[in-house]
């Protein structure tokens, strides 16, 4: 603790302890408790108490007030907890009589002021600080306090049941790690008394007749096995787990019993710790029957779980990608008669009548198939998935699914009638099911199907009654699926049936590109955008594209009365024209079409448009345009960015205002890489006359390129200056040398110098001096190679970056300015006002 704050705690002690204070905001207290765990962290000695009285005498004072606050209480609390975390402090409260004062039977625990959530809370945080070392867990067992904690986990406010939950874990983790030492024994009754008595509690919780109990201990053990991964817990793990595993497995063969939900969790979590490797055989035994007796939706995380676990046995992860196929499997079955489509399983894990049931019943039926496409969508991620896929049979299944759920299959099955009845116009199915369907445009199996698959997603494309969200995944799904027909088409030559697919996918678009709702316009040029992106250089799309309307309906666009949509077109429109402008052998395609015609068209978006997200999707194309070496050779370039960034510096939005300095990062980029012989070789000397140093500074002053840097340095918004920041010090590293650096003294005496010399000093201001004149005032011509030169030279680029990338709040933050703050905020009788960030 610094002698500072040593000086002001005493005076905030005695705020916080003072009754006729107001109370101080939550926030504070926070601050300060955090700023004590910090200083306890790092000094577990006794002097933080010995040295600093005022600490023992506001938790005397605190417990002398015939009615503290709850905020005072809760604070007081933790405070103590967090001092006790120590042996030697823990010991110096005791000796003061305060800690069973605090924590035990004549504590709060039994007052008035334990009916307030945030008491009982902090009680149980306070003991959390403090369980690090032997004489608490003593303490706590003595106390009577483990009591306490076993009440506190079925306590009506969910934090305070919550951190009950952890804290016990804590204290049996705890109690036995200290045990590591000796050989722990392999049984409960011989471990600690600590661990002995939640062990206790478990047991008899589980075997209670009360569902909150047994709930209460499901979690509790969850969280046990999921918090234990090293060597040092297995041996107490499998001895805690060998004597409630039976009983685990007589709450998966009751049905009635309301805990069942909670043993999935438990299981994967107990799969995932060391308790599997000692036990397992009987272990995974249970995982199946789990996998059998637990209904789909309870049994579905737990599937997914143990796919993903290398040691999971190949029997048991086939059983359990067996569980997630089951739905689909029904789908495909209910669609079709008995031999006219095999299904996707052989045989079932679980009775396939349950499966049939929630998926016939209109309350269960969407929600179990959008929690199985979840779950697959998720395996489908995966890179390497320890079992074989059955993708062509999940793709039909999709498929299938989507039919039932636009009306566009009708099946002849009872149980398919029904199902159809209840998915018909299901948004959230369709979304998930075309989620797979995207997934699955990677596997390589599934070939066969792509026909009858475009025939699904044009469908519901150019179905009315397709809303505008699974309308947007439609397309992603269709974008993906397009890039592997293209694979196809050149494997096998299908050259016909891709041209006939994306001639109908265009004669969709073009209709979705007039729609009324903006939502699908703007799905529409995303859409648009994506297929540009992957398939610009295929020649039939390029024909399609060409052939349809789809150019003219994207630039019409650019004047759309919502501005998503303007930024979307921008965005289609900038891509489009590196296929109709930029490509080497650009398509004959009318005036309209040209080059400067698009320029000018985004240039005056990114001028006039009242809004930002088409302004910011503008600079973002140029500078797409700038990389990919669209813009034309060094002169046009130059002018091109010169008058983009005029338009930038002016721009209210600092998106637009940074999007402007990586256009310019990218610019110097590639002129460097043009005009030196090394890319990365700085220059030899400090002033140099080679002729190519002297013809970037040029170029860069030219275009205006210095005035826009050093003007953002002082922009308002913090970003905006550090990128400014960022680029002018790769110039510096480029023109100078580390060892070769400007003496600002030397040339502060001539007139560019003293110029150089005022801007260093604006500069220092940061955002109060963001108006500065970038035209030559004050001394200061950034069009100047000579000047800027001596700029990069001489002004401490480095001290800025630094100043630019501390956090804002760097002073205001430190211990001392809370203390400070605090002690202006009490006493005060209006609302604090104190910002102790």
């Amino acid at each position: 603790m610094t002698r500072e704050c040593a000086v002001l705690l005493p005076g905030v002690c005695a705020a916080l302890a003072d009754l006729r204070q107001p109370g101080l905001d939550d926030t504070c207290l926070e601050k300060l408790l955090d700023w004590f765990r910090s200083l306890t962290w790092f000094d577990p000695t006794v002097e933080l108490v010995q040295d600093n009285p005022c600490l023992t005498e506001l938790i005397t004072s605190v417990l002398a007030l015939p009615d503290p606050s709850p905020s005072i209480l809760s604070f007081t609390l933790q405070l103590a907890g967090i001092l006790a975390s120590s042996e030697s402090r823990f010991q110096h409260l005791q000796q003061e009589k305060l800690l069973g004062r605090l924590f035990g039977q004549e504590g709060p625990r039994g007052s008035a002021a334990w009916e307030d959530a945030s008491v009982r809370s902090a009680w149980v945080k306070g003991v959390h600080s403090m369980v690090h070392h032997q004489p608490a867990l003593l303490f706590l067992c003595s106390t009577g306090g483990m009591d306490v904690i076993f009440t506190l986990q079925g306590d009506p406010s969910l934090f305070v049941a919550s951190a009950a939950s952890q804290l016990l874990v804590h204290v049996l983790t705890f109690s036995l790690e200290s045990e590591t030492s000796k050989a722990l024994s392999t049984k409960a009754c011989d471990w600690p008394a600590c661990a002995q008595m939640i062990v206790k509690h478990i047991q008899e919780s589980l075997q209670s007749s009360s569902a909150s109990h047994i709930e209460q201990s499901l979690k509790l053990l969850s969280s046990l096995f999921g918090s234990c991964f090293g060597s040092c817990c297995a041996a107490w793990t499998e001895v805690l787990w060998s004597d409630i595993a039976k009983q685990i497995e007589s709450f998966l063969l009751e049905e009635t019993v309301q805990a069942q939900p909670l043993l999935a969790n438990l299981l994967l979590n107990v799969a995932r710790s060391p308790v599997c490797c000692g036990t397992e055989g009987s272990f995974w035994a249970l995982v199946t029957s789990a996998l059998e007796h637990l209904t789909p939706v309870q049994a579905g995380p737990l599937a997914v779980g143990l796919l993903k676990l290398c040691k999971c046995p190949q029997d048991v992860r086939i059983q359990a990608l067996t569980v997630l196929l089951q739905p689909m499997d029904c789908i495909l079955r209910a669609a079709s008669q008995p031999l006219e489509c095999a299904g996707l399983l052989d045989e079932s894990v679980s009775d396939p009548g349950t499966v049939e049931s929630l998926l016939s019943s209109k309350t269960t039926c969407a929600g179990l198939l959008c929690q199985t496409l979840a779950h697959l969508e998720k395996l489908l991620s995966l890179k390497h998935l320890r079992v074989d896929f059955p993708c062509v049979s999940l793709l039909r299944s999709l498929m299938t699914t989507l039919q039932f759920c636009n009306g566009f299959l009708s099946p002849t099955s009872p149980l398919g009638s029904t199902i159809s009845r209840n998915l018909i116009n299901c948004f959230r199915v369709q979304k998930s099911a075309l989620d797979v369907l995207a997934a699955l445009s990677e596997e390589k199996d599934c070939d066969t199907l792509v026909g009858s698959l475009f025939d699904v997603l044009l469908a519901y494309l150019q179905s009315p009654n397709t809303s505008p969200t699974v309308l947007k995944k439609t397309f992603q799904a269709t974008s993906k699926w397009l890039v592997r027909l293209q694979e196809l088409s050149c494997s096998n030559s299908q050259w016909q049936q891709t041209e006939k697919i994306l001639e109908d996918v265009f004669v969709v678009l073009q209709k979705r590109l007039c729609s009324p709702c903006w939502e699908v316009r703007d799905s529409s040029l995303e859409f648009l955008t994506a297929m540009v992106k992957c398939l610009r250089d295929q020649k039939e799309f390029r024909q399609c594209l060409l052939s349809s309307e789809v150019l003219r309906l994207t630039e019409n666009l650019l004047e759309d009365p919502e501005s998503y949509v303007r930024a979307s077109a921008v965005t289609a429109v900038g891509h489009l024209a590196l296929i109709t402008c930029f490509a080497p052998e650009s398509p004959v395609i009318g005036n309209q079409y040209s080059k400067e015609s698009i320029v000018a068209k985004l240039q005056e978006i990114l001028s006039t448009d009242s809004e930002g997200f088409p302004r910011r999707a503008v600079i973002s194309i140029f500078t797409k345009w700038l990389r990919e070496g669209c813009t034309g050779q060094l002169e046009d370039t130059e002018q091109f960015v010169s008058r983009v960034i005029q338009t930038v510096e002016r721009d209210l939005d600092w998106e637009v205002r940074l999007g402007g300095l990586e256009l310019v990062e990218v610019f110097c980029s590639q002129t460097i890489c043009q005009l030196s012989q090394c890319p990365y070789a700085p220059v030899s000397s400090a002033v140099t006359s080679s002729s190519p140093q002297n013809e970037l500074l040029q170029v860069f002053c030219r275009a205006k390129l210095f005035g826009f840097l050093f003007g953002s340095l002082c922009d308002c918004d913090k970003p905006v200056g550090q990128r400014a920041c960022d680029v002018l010090v790769g110039l510096r590293g480029h023109f100078y040398p580390m060892s070769t650096l400007e003496n600002p003294q030397e040339i502060e005496d001539s007139p560019a110098g003293r110029g150089i010399a005022w801007l260093q000093r604006t500069l220092r201001q940061g955002s109060l001096a963001q108006n500065f004149p970038m035209d030559g005032g004050n001394g200061v011509d950034f069009q100047d190679p000579e000047s800027m030169m001596l700029a990069l030279g001489a002004i401490d680029l480095l001290e800025l970056h630094d100043e630019l990338n501390k956090s804002s709040d760097h002073v205001e933050e430190s211990p001392q300015s809370l203390l400070q703050d605090i002690l202006a905020t009490v006493g005060s009788i209006e609302d604090n006002e104190v910002d102790c960030y």
